[in-house]
């Protein structure tokens, strides 16, 4: 299928890049870096991984419960195992082994779900990955991240490396622009600030923060003062910064993913009992139609003039 662009100039990166070039570095380093991929080297990015090291490359074939078991097997070990697929298949198909296996067990384990969200989107609702978010971050062990861009990815990857416990990283293959942050530095658990504002909050995550951004443009122009925030973690959440959102008195949370259980839901929970606020959630509902990614994301007015549209009407309710 064809790469697709949301919104994204001339300098947009495929985050599966850094994610492979990292981790490949890494293992240069570390001899306990393992892959452990289903079949799927080639929409890994691991080509290049397995190239240099054959000897940790274990490529289980479809089978995506063996590779999460295999995964935790290595742990166990003492291996430090990056298990990656795509997002639909690790977390959907191999569900029960991550709850059992990776989470309850707490094992040292890297899941990497990749072409996450709607990427696959001419391949309809089975090869979409909206539903990981809200099952994952039930399994409160597993600390799940999603990238906003190649620097976070990559940094991500080098923290879940060091890291001692079971980590779920969300990667797109959707291409987007790295975001402009002076003095950046990577903090699990803690959301980033893209800009600030006083009038409402948008909190996104993953390929919708740089659209999360725009939206915040136009609206200044408009003269309404929003506050952008990164959420990258979504489990654990950032209180603080849920806190200082709130204070706003309205948030729109921005996602690819399904708008409940994910970082909409997980926001509105919060809010519910700890800061009552106008809280809006954008994202996908339900199983979506065949088509682009980029038809999907504007049928759900995941664009910089939907997201707009929603910060006005949340802020006019």
């Amino acid at each position: 299928m064809s790469e697709t662009v949301i919104s994204a100039p001339a300098k947009a990166q495929d985050c599966r890049v850094a994610w492979s070039e990292t981790l490949t570095d890494l293992a240069g380093r570390d001899e306990r870096i393992v892959a452990v991929v289903n079949d799927s080297l080639g929409s890994s990015k691991l080509d290049g991984f397995a190239k240099a090291f054959p000897d940790r490359t274990v490529n289980v074939g479809i089978a995506e419960q063996l590779m999460v078991g295999v995964g935790a097997g290595l742990a166990n070990g003492g291996k430090v195992p990056f298990v990656s697929a795509a997002g639909c298949f690790l977390t959907g198909r191999a569900l029960e082994q991550i709850k059992a296996d990776v989470a309850y067990s707490g094992y040292n384990v890297k899941l990497v779900g990749q072409s996450s969200g709607v990427a696959y989107g001419e391949l309809g609702a089975t090869h979409h990955s909206i539903e990981d978010l809200g099952w994952l971050r039930q399994l409160g062990q597993i600390t799940v991240i999603v990238p906003a861009d190649s620097w976070e990815t990559a940094e991500a990857v080098r923290w879940a490396a060091e890291h001692d416990g079971p980590v779920y990283l969300r990667i797109s293959r959707m291409k987007v622009p790295d975001l402009e942050i002076a003095n950046r530095s990577f903090r699990p658990g803690r959301a980033e600030v893209v800009r600030d504002g006083s009038d409402a909050a948008i909190l996104a995550c993953g390929t919708c923060v740089h659209l999360a951004r725009d939206a915040a443009e136009l609206l200044q122009a408009e003269g309404v003062s929003v506050r952008v925030l990164n959420v990258a973690t979504i489990n654990p959440l950032d209180e603080d910064a849920l806190a200082k959102a709130a204070a706003t008195g309205a948030i729109v949370t921005v996602e690819e993913a399904h708008v409940r259980g994910g970082l909409g839901g997980a926001v509105a929970e919060w809010t519910a009992s700890h800061h009552p606020c106008r809280v809006t959630r954008m994202g996908f509902d339900g199983f979506r139609t065949t088509g682009s990614a980029e038809r999907l994301f504007e049928d759900a007015g995941l664009t910089a003039e939907g997201i707009a549209a929603q910060v006005r009407a949340t802020l006019s309710a």
